[in-house]
Protein backbone atom coordinates (compact mmCIF):
# COMPACT_ATOMS: atom_id res chain seq x y z
CA UNK A 1 0.00 0.00 0.00
CA UNK A 2 2.80 2.40 0.57
CA UNK A 3 4.47 1.70 -2.94
CA UNK A 4 0.99 2.65 -4.52
CA UNK A 5 1.08 5.46 -2.56
CA UNK A 6 4.35 6.81 -3.44
CA UNK A 7 3.22 5.42 -7.26
CA UNK A 8 0.32 7.90 -7.16
CA UNK A 9 1.96 10.99 -5.26
CA UNK A 10 4.17 10.84 -8.00
CA UNK A 11 1.94 11.11 -10.53
CA UNK A 12 -0.62 13.69 -8.63
CA UNK A 13 2.63 15.86 -7.98
CA UNK A 14 3.04 16.40 -12.19
CA UNK A 15 -0.63 16.89 -12.07
CA UNK A 16 -0.93 19.31 -9.60
CA UNK A 17 2.24 21.31 -11.05
CA UNK A 18 -0.11 20.96 -14.34
CA UNK A 19 -2.99 22.53 -12.44
CA UNK A 20 -0.88 25.67 -10.87
CA UNK A 21 0.40 26.33 -14.46
CA UNK A 22 -2.81 26.32 -16.24
CA UNK A 23 -4.64 28.19 -13.09
CA UNK A 24 -1.31 30.74 -13.27
CA UNK A 25 -1.71 31.08 -17.02
CA UNK A 26 -5.99 31.26 -16.72
CA UNK A 27 -6.26 33.57 -14.35
CA UNK A 28 -2.93 36.10 -15.76
CA UNK A 29 -4.71 36.10 -19.18
CA UNK A 30 -8.29 35.68 -17.82
CA UNK A 31 -8.70 36.82 -14.84
CA UNK A 32 -10.15 40.03 -13.69
CA UNK A 33 -7.47 43.30 -12.81
CA UNK A 34 -5.03 42.67 -11.19
CA UNK A 35 -5.03 39.79 -13.30
CA UNK A 36 -1.38 39.04 -12.97
CA UNK A 37 -1.63 39.17 -8.84
CA UNK A 38 -5.20 36.54 -8.71
CA UNK A 39 -2.27 34.22 -11.16
CA UNK A 40 0.16 33.73 -8.55
CA UNK A 41 -1.85 33.95 -5.77
CA UNK A 42 -4.14 30.98 -7.03
CA UNK A 43 -1.34 29.36 -8.09
CA UNK A 44 0.57 29.31 -4.96
CA UNK A 45 -2.60 28.20 -3.57
CA UNK A 46 -2.95 25.52 -5.36
CA UNK A 47 0.44 24.34 -5.07
CA UNK A 48 0.18 24.62 -0.82
CA UNK A 49 -3.00 22.87 0.15
CA UNK A 50 -1.74 20.13 -2.67
CA UNK A 51 1.10 19.63 -1.00
CA UNK A 52 0.69 15.69 -0.48
CA UNK A 53 1.98 15.40 3.43
CA UNK A 54 -1.54 13.33 4.30
CA UNK A 55 -0.61 10.85 1.56
CA UNK A 56 3.48 10.50 2.61
CA UNK A 57 1.89 9.70 5.97
CA UNK A 58 -1.10 7.64 5.30
CA UNK A 59 0.42 4.58 5.76
CA UNK A 60 3.54 4.71 7.82
CA UNK A 61 1.40 6.23 10.78
CA UNK A 62 -0.60 3.51 10.69
CA UNK A 63 2.15 1.30 10.80
CA UNK A 64 4.09 2.58 13.32
CA UNK A 65 1.09 3.06 15.47
CA UNK A 66 -0.20 -0.24 15.13
CA UNK A 67 3.45 -1.98 15.78
CA UNK A 68 3.47 -0.64 18.67
CA UNK A 69 -0.22 -1.72 19.74
CA UNK A 70 0.55 -4.94 18.29
CA UNK A 71 4.11 -5.03 20.95
CA UNK A 72 1.54 -4.61 23.72
CA UNK A 73 -0.47 -7.14 22.66
CA UNK A 74 2.45 -9.73 22.59
CA UNK A 75 2.66 -9.87 19.00
CA UNK A 76 5.56 -8.76 17.72
CA UNK A 77 5.96 -7.70 13.77
CA UNK A 78 9.31 -7.66 12.24
CA UNK A 79 8.13 -6.21 8.77
CA UNK A 80 5.11 -3.93 8.07
CA UNK A 81 4.44 -5.95 5.05
CA UNK A 82 3.39 -8.80 7.33
CA UNK A 83 0.82 -7.00 8.98
CA UNK A 84 -0.34 -5.89 5.43
CA UNK A 85 -0.49 -9.96 4.08
CA UNK A 86 -1.88 -11.73 7.58
CA UNK A 87 -5.24 -10.42 7.17
CA UNK A 88 -5.29 -12.72 3.87
CA UNK A 89 -4.25 -15.58 5.14
CA UNK A 90 -7.18 -18.57 4.77
CA UNK A 91 -5.04 -21.47 5.61
CA UNK A 92 -2.65 -21.83 8.78
CA UNK A 93 -0.43 -24.83 9.00
CA UNK A 94 0.26 -25.75 13.02
CA UNK A 95 3.11 -27.66 14.42
CA UNK A 96 2.40 -29.42 17.89
CA UNK A 97 4.84 -29.35 20.24
CA UNK A 98 5.77 -26.09 21.62
CA UNK A 99 2.59 -24.87 19.32
CA UNK A 100 0.01 -26.45 20.49
CA UNK A 101 1.02 -28.00 23.28
CA UNK A 102 3.31 -26.82 26.68
CA UNK A 103 6.76 -27.63 25.18
CA UNK A 104 7.68 -28.48 28.30
CA UNK A 105 6.53 -33.02 28.33
CA UNK A 106 6.43 -34.99 31.17
CA UNK A 107 8.27 -38.81 31.02
CA UNK A 108 5.28 -41.15 30.90
CA UNK A 109 6.97 -44.51 30.63
CA UNK A 110 10.21 -46.63 29.75
CA UNK A 111 10.15 -50.49 28.18
CA UNK A 112 13.13 -52.37 27.90
CA UNK A 113 13.81 -55.33 25.49
CA UNK A 114 16.10 -57.74 24.25
CA UNK A 115 17.90 -58.00 27.48
CA UNK A 116 18.02 -54.28 28.80
CA UNK A 117 16.29 -53.67 32.23
CA UNK A 118 13.88 -50.78 32.22
CA UNK A 119 16.72 -48.80 34.33
CA UNK A 120 19.60 -49.25 31.96
CA UNK A 121 17.70 -48.17 29.15
CA UNK A 122 16.65 -45.14 31.13
CA UNK A 123 20.14 -44.64 31.69
CA UNK A 124 21.82 -44.74 28.27
CA UNK A 125 19.33 -42.23 26.77
CA UNK A 126 19.38 -39.62 29.74
CA UNK A 127 23.15 -39.99 28.94
CA UNK A 128 22.92 -39.04 25.65
CA UNK A 129 20.55 -36.53 26.01
CA UNK A 130 22.59 -34.55 27.82
CA UNK A 131 23.55 -33.47 24.64
CA UNK A 132 20.18 -31.89 23.58
CA UNK A 133 18.75 -28.67 23.98
CA UNK A 134 15.22 -30.47 23.05
CA UNK A 135 12.29 -30.22 25.58
CA UNK A 136 12.08 -33.90 25.41
CA UNK A 137 15.77 -34.16 27.26
CA UNK A 138 14.99 -32.28 29.63
CA UNK A 139 11.58 -34.80 30.84
CA UNK A 140 14.38 -38.36 30.30
CA UNK A 141 17.08 -36.72 32.09
CA UNK A 142 15.06 -35.26 34.76
CA UNK A 143 13.47 -39.16 35.28
CA UNK A 144 16.67 -40.46 35.29
CA UNK A 145 17.67 -38.53 38.05
CA UNK A 146 14.73 -38.46 39.69
CA UNK A 147 15.40 -42.31 40.15
CA UNK A 148 19.17 -41.87 41.07
CA UNK A 149 20.59 -43.21 38.28
CA UNK A 150 24.23 -42.38 37.71
CA UNK A 151 24.90 -40.85 33.64
CA UNK A 152 27.94 -41.07 31.90
CA UNK A 153 28.80 -38.52 29.27
CA UNK A 154 28.41 -38.32 26.09
CA UNK A 155 30.72 -38.31 23.30
CA UNK A 156 30.61 -37.72 19.79
CA UNK A 157 26.65 -36.27 19.83
CA UNK A 158 25.12 -35.78 16.91
CA UNK A 159 21.53 -34.53 16.64
CA UNK A 160 19.48 -35.39 13.40
CA UNK A 161 16.75 -32.81 12.82
CA UNK A 162 13.14 -34.68 12.59
CA UNK A 163 14.97 -38.01 13.59
CA UNK A 164 16.85 -38.14 17.09
CA UNK A 165 19.80 -38.10 18.56
CA UNK A 166 23.08 -40.13 18.03
CA UNK A 167 26.16 -40.29 20.11
CA UNK A 168 28.95 -42.65 21.82
CA UNK A 169 28.02 -43.79 25.72
CA UNK A 170 30.74 -45.70 27.45
CA UNK A 171 32.28 -46.94 24.29
CA UNK A 172 28.95 -47.63 22.81
CA UNK A 173 26.87 -46.40 20.31
CA UNK A 174 23.38 -44.92 21.53
CA UNK A 175 20.77 -43.84 19.10
CA UNK A 176 17.52 -42.37 20.23
CA UNK A 177 14.88 -41.50 18.08
CA UNK A 178 11.95 -42.29 15.46
CA UNK A 179 11.82 -45.55 13.16
CA UNK A 180 13.57 -44.32 10.62
CA UNK A 181 16.54 -43.49 12.82
CA UNK A 182 16.46 -47.17 14.48
CA UNK A 183 16.12 -48.51 10.52
CA UNK A 184 19.40 -46.03 9.86
CA UNK A 185 21.08 -47.90 13.05
CA UNK A 186 19.97 -51.37 12.15
CA UNK A 187 17.81 -51.79 14.71
CA UNK A 188 14.78 -53.85 14.74
CA UNK A 189 11.75 -52.79 17.10
CA UNK A 190 8.75 -55.09 15.63
CA UNK A 191 8.77 -56.08 19.31
CA UNK A 192 7.87 -52.96 20.32
CA UNK A 193 5.16 -52.00 17.84
CA UNK A 194 2.01 -53.05 20.00
CA UNK A 195 3.06 -51.57 22.66
CA UNK A 196 4.15 -47.78 20.84
CA UNK A 197 0.97 -47.95 19.14
CA UNK A 198 -0.63 -47.77 23.11
CA UNK A 199 0.82 -45.37 24.45
CA UNK A 200 0.61 -43.04 21.02
CA UNK A 201 -3.26 -43.48 21.10
CA UNK A 202 -2.79 -41.89 24.33
CA UNK A 203 -1.27 -38.90 22.86
CA UNK A 204 2.33 -39.99 24.41
CA UNK A 205 5.83 -39.26 21.70
CA UNK A 206 7.25 -42.57 21.79
CA UNK A 207 10.98 -42.56 21.64
CA UNK A 208 13.54 -45.64 20.31
CA UNK A 209 16.59 -46.59 21.80
CA UNK A 210 18.97 -48.91 20.15
CA UNK A 211 22.63 -49.70 21.54
CA UNK A 212 25.18 -50.71 19.45
CA UNK A 213 22.86 -51.50 16.10
CA UNK A 214 20.43 -53.57 18.41
CA UNK A 215 16.92 -52.64 19.73
CA UNK A 216 17.20 -51.76 24.03
CA UNK A 217 13.99 -50.16 24.47
CA UNK A 218 11.51 -47.30 24.21
CA UNK A 219 10.82 -44.13 26.22
CA UNK A 220 7.50 -42.39 25.78
CA UNK A 221 7.06 -39.01 26.83
CA UNK A 222 3.96 -36.64 27.26
CA UNK A 223 3.16 -33.15 26.27
CA UNK A 224 0.22 -31.89 27.54
CA UNK A 225 -1.88 -29.21 25.70
CA UNK A 226 -1.97 -25.71 26.41
CA UNK A 227 -5.02 -24.42 28.44
CA UNK A 228 -6.12 -22.16 25.41
CA UNK A 229 -5.21 -23.81 22.98
CA UNK A 230 -8.68 -25.64 21.91
CA UNK A 231 -10.59 -22.19 22.37
CA UNK A 232 -7.91 -20.55 19.99
CA UNK A 233 -8.20 -23.32 17.32
CA UNK A 234 -12.34 -22.98 17.60
CA UNK A 235 -11.79 -19.71 17.37
CA UNK A 236 -9.72 -19.57 14.21
CA UNK A 237 -11.69 -21.94 12.59
CA UNK A 238 -14.84 -20.00 13.01
CA UNK A 239 -13.06 -17.39 11.02
CA UNK A 240 -12.84 -19.03 8.05
CA UNK A 241 -9.14 -19.98 8.34
CA UNK A 242 -8.09 -24.21 7.62
CA UNK A 243 -6.02 -25.09 10.51
CA UNK A 244 -3.75 -28.37 9.42
CA UNK A 245 -1.73 -29.87 11.91
CA UNK A 246 2.28 -30.90 10.50
CA UNK A 247 3.83 -32.69 13.39
CA UNK A 248 7.74 -35.08 13.43
CA UNK A 249 5.82 -37.03 15.70
CA UNK A 250 4.40 -40.33 14.75
CA UNK A 251 0.84 -40.20 12.30
CA UNK A 252 -0.64 -41.77 15.72
CA UNK A 253 0.44 -39.55 18.10
CA UNK A 254 -0.34 -36.48 16.37
CA UNK A 255 -4.02 -37.83 15.57
CA UNK A 256 -4.60 -38.53 19.35
CA UNK A 257 -3.95 -34.63 19.86
CA UNK A 258 -5.65 -33.46 17.14
CA UNK A 259 -9.01 -35.35 17.82
CA UNK A 260 -8.43 -33.70 21.16
CA UNK A 261 -8.83 -30.08 19.45
CA UNK A 262 -11.33 -30.74 16.85
CA UNK A 263 -8.73 -31.06 13.64
CA UNK A 264 -9.42 -32.73 10.48
CA UNK A 265 -6.49 -32.54 8.65
CA UNK A 266 -3.22 -34.13 10.06
CA UNK A 267 0.02 -34.91 9.04
CA UNK A 268 2.71 -37.10 11.05
CA UNK A 269 6.31 -38.03 11.12
CA UNK A 270 6.93 -34.86 8.90
CA UNK A 271 10.32 -33.76 8.40
CA UNK A 272 11.44 -30.05 8.25
CA UNK A 273 11.64 -30.51 4.29
CA UNK A 274 7.93 -32.05 3.86
CA UNK A 275 6.53 -29.08 6.23
CA UNK A 276 8.58 -26.21 3.56
CA UNK A 277 6.99 -29.00 0.89
CA UNK A 278 3.54 -28.74 1.93
CA UNK A 279 3.83 -25.05 2.59
CA UNK A 280 4.75 -24.92 -1.25
CA UNK A 281 2.17 -27.44 -2.26
CA UNK A 282 -0.32 -24.95 -0.83
CA UNK A 283 0.92 -21.80 -2.14
CA UNK A 284 0.47 -23.55 -5.21
CA UNK A 285 -2.69 -24.69 -4.99
CA UNK A 286 -3.66 -20.85 -4.36
CA UNK A 287 -4.01 -20.63 -0.42
CA UNK A 288 -2.55 -18.21 1.63
CA UNK A 289 -0.70 -19.74 3.99
CA UNK A 290 0.78 -18.96 7.65
CA UNK A 291 3.09 -21.36 9.47
CA UNK A 292 2.98 -21.02 13.05
CA UNK A 293 6.23 -23.36 15.05
CA UNK A 294 8.71 -22.91 17.48
CA UNK A 295 12.00 -24.86 16.72
CA UNK A 296 14.72 -25.53 14.33
CA UNK A 297 12.60 -28.16 12.27
CA UNK A 298 9.88 -25.50 11.90
CA UNK A 299 12.54 -22.64 10.07
CA UNK A 300 12.44 -24.03 6.58
CA UNK A 301 8.95 -23.75 6.19
CA UNK A 302 8.19 -20.73 8.68
CA UNK A 303 10.56 -18.87 6.34
CA UNK A 304 8.55 -20.29 3.13
CA UNK A 305 5.65 -19.32 4.18
CA UNK A 306 3.37 -16.03 2.96
CA UNK A 307 3.84 -15.31 6.42
CA UNK A 308 5.69 -17.09 9.57
CA UNK A 309 4.89 -17.02 13.26
CA UNK A 310 7.14 -18.07 15.89
CA UNK A 311 6.49 -18.78 19.02
CA UNK A 312 8.40 -16.64 21.90
CA UNK A 313 9.00 -19.56 23.73
CA UNK A 314 10.39 -20.83 20.84
CA UNK A 315 14.11 -21.32 19.58
CA UNK A 316 16.34 -18.26 18.18
CA UNK A 317 16.49 -19.65 14.80
CA UNK A 318 12.37 -20.32 14.57
CA UNK A 319 12.09 -16.55 15.53
CA UNK A 320 14.72 -15.25 13.47
CA UNK A 321 12.89 -16.94 10.39
CA UNK A 322 9.64 -15.69 11.02
CA UNK A 323 7.99 -12.64 10.42
CA UNK A 324 5.64 -12.44 13.20
CA UNK A 325 6.45 -13.84 16.98
CA UNK A 326 4.04 -14.18 19.57
CA UNK A 327 6.04 -13.46 23.17
CA UNK A 328 3.93 -15.86 24.99
CA UNK A 329 3.75 -18.42 23.06
CA UNK A 330 0.15 -18.75 22.67
CA UNK A 331 -2.19 -19.37 19.62
CA UNK A 332 -4.66 -16.76 20.79
CA UNK A 333 -1.74 -14.22 19.91
CA UNK A 334 -2.56 -15.15 16.02
CA UNK A 335 -5.88 -13.93 16.19
CA UNK A 336 -4.81 -10.53 18.17
CA UNK A 337 -2.21 -10.04 15.47
CA UNK A 338 -4.93 -11.13 12.38
CA UNK A 339 -7.49 -8.42 14.16
CA UNK A 340 -4.71 -5.85 14.69
CA UNK A 341 -3.59 -6.72 10.82
CA UNK A 342 -6.78 -6.57 9.57
CA UNK A 343 -8.47 -3.17 11.15
CA UNK A 344 -4.63 -1.70 10.30
CA UNK A 345 -5.37 -2.14 6.40
CA UNK A 346 -8.66 -1.09 7.20
CA UNK A 347 -6.77 2.48 8.28
CA UNK A 348 -4.65 2.49 5.84
CA UNK A 349 -6.88 2.69 3.45
CA UNK A 350 -9.55 5.45 5.47
CA UNK A 351 -6.31 7.61 5.71
CA UNK A 352 -5.30 7.03 1.79
CA UNK A 353 -9.14 7.89 0.61
CA UNK A 354 -9.24 10.88 3.13
CA UNK A 355 -6.10 12.33 1.32
CA UNK A 356 -7.47 11.72 -1.96
CA UNK A 357 -10.67 13.04 -1.20
CA UNK A 358 -9.46 16.29 0.69
CA UNK A 359 -7.35 17.10 -2.43
CA UNK A 360 -9.83 16.19 -4.94
CA UNK A 361 -11.83 18.91 -3.32
CA UNK A 362 -9.33 21.35 -1.99
CA UNK A 363 -7.50 21.47 -5.61
CA UNK A 364 -10.50 23.19 -7.59
CA UNK A 365 -11.35 25.44 -4.25
CA UNK A 366 -7.77 27.08 -4.82
CA UNK A 367 -7.53 27.27 -8.47
CA UNK A 368 -10.52 29.45 -8.01
CA UNK A 369 -13.17 26.94 -9.63
CA UNK A 370 -16.18 28.60 -7.72
CA UNK A 371 -15.30 32.36 -8.29
CA UNK A 372 -17.63 33.06 -11.03
CA UNK A 373 -20.51 31.50 -9.37
CA UNK A 374 -19.97 32.63 -5.63
CA UNK A 375 -17.11 35.20 -6.18
CA UNK A 376 -15.01 32.85 -3.46
CA UNK A 377 -10.83 32.79 -3.51
CA UNK A 378 -8.55 30.41 -1.29
CA UNK A 379 -5.98 32.27 -0.15
CA UNK A 380 -2.88 30.95 0.84
CA UNK A 381 -2.91 31.17 4.42
CA UNK A 382 -6.07 29.56 4.21
CA UNK A 383 -5.07 26.93 2.44
CA UNK A 384 -1.62 26.18 4.38
CA UNK A 385 -4.16 25.85 7.64
CA UNK A 386 -6.32 22.87 5.66
CA UNK A 387 -2.88 21.67 4.54
CA UNK A 388 -2.14 21.09 7.91
CA UNK A 389 -5.36 20.01 9.10
CA UNK A 390 -5.03 17.27 6.68
CA UNK A 391 -2.29 15.67 7.75
CA UNK A 392 -3.27 16.36 11.45
CA UNK A 393 -6.53 13.85 10.52
CA UNK A 394 -4.58 11.63 9.13
CA UNK A 395 -2.48 11.29 12.26
CA UNK A 396 -5.58 11.38 14.05
CA UNK A 397 -7.04 8.55 12.46
CA UNK A 398 -3.73 6.49 12.70
CA UNK A 399 -3.78 7.00 16.70
CA UNK A 400 -7.23 5.16 17.14
CA UNK A 401 -5.78 1.98 16.19
CA UNK A 402 -4.10 1.97 19.62
CA UNK A 403 -7.73 0.34 21.00
CA UNK A 404 -7.14 -1.86 18.28
CA UNK A 405 -7.41 -5.69 19.40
Amino acid sequence: MQRLADKVSFWFVLAVLTIAVVTFLAWGILGPDPSWTYAVVNAVSVLIIACPCALGLATPMSIMVATGRAAQAGVLFRDAEAIERLRTIDTLIVDKTGTLTQGRPAFRDVVGCNGFPVDEALRFAASLEQGSEHPLADAIVGEARRRGLTLSPATDFESATGFGVRGNVQGQWVALGNAALMAEAGATISSLASEAERLRLDGATVMYLAVDGRAAGMIAVADPIKDSTPAAVQALQAAGLRVIMASGDSRTTAEAVARRLGLDEVHGEVRPQDKAELVAQLKAAGRHVAMAGDGINDAPALAAADVGIAMGTGTDVAMSSAQVTLVKGDLQGILRARKISITTVANMKQNLAFAFLYNALGVPLAAGLLYPTFGLLLSPMIAALAMSLSSVSVVANALRLRNAA
